[in-house]
């Protein structure tokens, strides 16, 4: 016949380790983290329904290269894989892939032929594009329903944000850089 624990202690008599609400309650920088946490889970789920809009055509990791490529215009093959945390070999597969589907064209640079430069298509940049204007579609009425102040305060807020995560030094992903994002650790090759 099991025994009643008293309220307040654990299984062992010990007490209960404070709950995350509790601890959030009385740490107001917690409790802040708490909100941008539940901001997240919505900016997540809009991202991950944007791709949706593209996923007969190519896979999260192929859709980072994209994006990757559209923020710098050219960058060479080495570049890629060193802001995808790639081996250059496995890097120049995905990129094959891509070109093969014709999202990409892959140059070899005038000055050294050792070095592979690698560019969006036109048909490569409408796939981010869509994605984008996806995203676009999904919090513009999220922001619609807002007050003008809110909005604008939000919008303030979430540029503070992003430039405190870039200034925090080593550690910590400047969320205002593409590259920051850290999508090498998804594993498993694309297809």
């Amino acid at each position: 016949m099991p025994t009643e624990v008293p309220p307040g202690r654990g299984r062992a008599g010990q007490a209960d380790a404070p709950s995350q609400d509790a601890q959030a309650s009385a740490d107001p920088v917690a409790q802040d983290v708490e909100a941008v946490l539940a901001a997240c889970r919505s900016l997540v789920a809009i991202s991950a329904l944007s791709v949706t809009a593209v996923a007969s055509e190519v896979n999260l990791v192929q859709l980072r290269i994209l994006v990757l490529l559209a923020s710098r215009d050219v960058a060479s093959l080495g570049d890629l894989a060193r802001l995808m945390g790639l081996h250059i070999t496995r890097a120049s597969r995905m990129c094959d892939r891509l070109v093969r589907k014709g999202l990409l064209t892959r140059q070899e640079n005038t000055e050294d032929r050792r070095v592979l430069r690698v560019a969006l298509t036109p048909s490569g940049r409408h796939i981010v594009d869509q994605v984008t204007q996806a995203r676009r579609q999904a919090i513009a009425p999220i922001l619609a329903s807002m007050s003008p102040t809110a909005r604008k305060e939000l919008a303030r807020s979430l540029r503070a944000f992003a430039n405190a995560s870039g200034a925090l030094g080593p550690g910590v992903p400047n969320v205002a850089d593409p590259s920051a994002l850290g999508w090498q650790a998804w594993g498993g090759e694309p297809g």
